[in-house]
């Protein structure tokens, strides 16, 4: 047999059927991306790089895509005490 690559339907398929079997609802192709960005940008900072593989105009919207502010912003108010 030759190796082809999968379509991305198929991607999605393998990724969600996998997810139903661990009980993990809402998981798909740009979860993984999403993922790999974040954990990416927190060991190295590099939103240059990041953006350039996401193919992003601008370094906000990596940061917002990889939900780095949102994440920001949890940590602001669970530090905050009055």
């Amino acid at each position: 047999g030759q190796n082809k690559a999968i379509t991305r339907e198929r991607a999605y398929q393998i990724i969600h059927e996998a997810a139903e079997e661990l009980g993990i609802d809402n998981v798909g192709t740009h979860t993984m991306r999403k993922t790999f960005g974040y954990k990416y940008y927190n060991k190295t900072k590099d939103v240059g790089t990041l953006q350039k593989m996401f193919n992003h105009s601008s370094p906000a919207i990596t940061l917002r895509y990889i939900g780095i502010e949102q994440a920001e912003l949890d940590d602001a108010l669970r530090n905050f005490v009055i």
